[in-house]
């Protein structure tokens, strides 16, 4: 059972009546009704409240989505998980409490954060007590397994990359992570499962989001890891915690990254920390990103292909403004009738290994392939407003 003290909420407490009156204005009667009960305990109210929003939030476009819906989300999303908390459903409130970080507002940003920062020391003291019995021998038993699954044969690894891969290799910073807690602490499943086993994440299952049948999923942080331990590489549905901000949503995980002082060399300011989980042969196909972009190879191996700004044009960009920085050819697979010209384009690729970071420039095409399980970090950072690398 949890503990009898209520998850404090002293933002939501503050700010609650002021945000039901601009829910109010926006329409929002039903909700504003249904978010007081809540504020008493009624765990049926809350939930309610929280569908009402949710149905907001999918009322159109993101970039349509009023602001104050967000901030409702996260409310109903607090209410739902102090009810729940307050019944002893831990791994309930820690999915709804996730979904307030992942869907909501800013507003009560800090109330979720110390949500789940209490949840997890909970759930982590229980954890610690039940660890005590493992043996050692079982541990080191796991550790050369999961070694063994990140061995691939060379042979095998340039066979099942772009044609004329590894032709030339671009400049890469070795041994930059050795000091990072991660470097140690990630390569062992059960430490993950240990501090975000519990939490929900956003994941994408297909080959890449160019293709048709891809999708987006939110799953156990857990659950994610048993399918990438499970994915065998036959099928073309692996599933990818790609560019998602999870360092931000799991305190006990940004505590084991570090970011290189390159970010800010020249008056840099980071703009974007994000996670880049999953199984070998996932793929993230060419595009270009507008910021200095430092990857960060910190589990498994990864094969990189990049091809300048100054070629654009020859890369056969979408014309869709949401895929402008994407481009139409499949690398792994060239339609050499469609793009004649791909094929004699110079570029510059390489295989990233455990503790490598490549420094891509703004506007840099690249494309990215796992070779094996792999974990990886991207930092983007601007550079207060020098020219970009062509």
């Amino acid at each position: 059972m949890a503990s009898p003290d209520a998850l404090q909420t002293p933002t939501l407490d503050a700010e609650a009546p002021e945000l039901i009156q601009r829910v109010t204005e926006e329409g929002g009667y039903a909700f504003s009704t249904m978010a007081a009960l809540a504020a008493g305990g009624d765990l049926r109210a809350a939930e309610a409240a929280r569908e009402m929003a949710w149905e907001q939030l999918h009322s159109g476009p993101w970039s349509s989505v009023l602001p104050v819906w967000r901030d409702a989300y996260s409310m109903a999303c607090l209410h739902v998980a102090k009810a729940q908390y307050a019944r002893g459903e831990l791994k309930e409130a820690f999915r709804v409490l996730d979904m307030g970080l992942i869907m909501g507002g800013t507003l009560l940003r800090k109330d979720l954060d110390a949500a789940l920062h209490r949840l997890s020391a909970e759930t982590a003291n229980a954890d610690t007590v039940a660890a005590k019995g493992k043996d050692e021998e079982e541990g080191a038993q796991k550790s050369a397994s999961g070694r063994k699954a990140n061995e691939v044969d060379e042979a095998e690894v340039l066979r099942a990359l772009p044609r004329k891969s590894l032709s030339c290799s671009p400049v890469i910073i070795s041994d930059s992570m050795a000091h990072w807690p991660a470097r140690k602490k990630w390569g062992d499943m059960e430490y993950l499962k240990r501090v975000a086993g519990e939490r929900t994440v956003p994941v994408e299952v297909g080959k890449n989001y160019l293709c048709s049948d891809w999708k987006q999923e939110l799953i156990t942080f857990s659950e994610f890891l048993r399918r990438i331990q499970s994915f065998d590489g036959t099928s073309d549905d692996p599933t990818y915690l790609a560019q998602h901000p999870l360092f931000d949503q799991i305190s006990d995980l940004r505590k084991d990254i570090l970011i290189p002082d390159y970010c800010f060399a020249g008056g840099g300011e980071l703009r974007s920390l994000n996670a880049w989980f999953g199984p070998a042969g996932t793929v993230t196909p060419l595009h270009h990103d507008p910021h200095h972009n430092i990857l960060a190879q910190v589990v498994g191996r990864k094969y990189v292909r990049l091809y300048p700004a100054s070629i654009s044009e020859e890369l056969y960009p979408y014309s869709e403004t949401m895929l402008h920085n994407s481009s139409k050819v499949d690398l792994d697979n060239i339609d050499e009738t469609q793009f004649p010209k791909v094929q004699e384009l110079e570029f510059l690729d390489c295989i990233l290994e455990e503790g490598d970071m490549l420094y891509i420039p703004p506007r840099w095409w690249h494309y990215v392939r796992a070779l094996t399980v792999s974990y990886s970090v991207s930092f983007w950072w601007s550079d207060c407003g020098s020219s970009c690398p062509s």
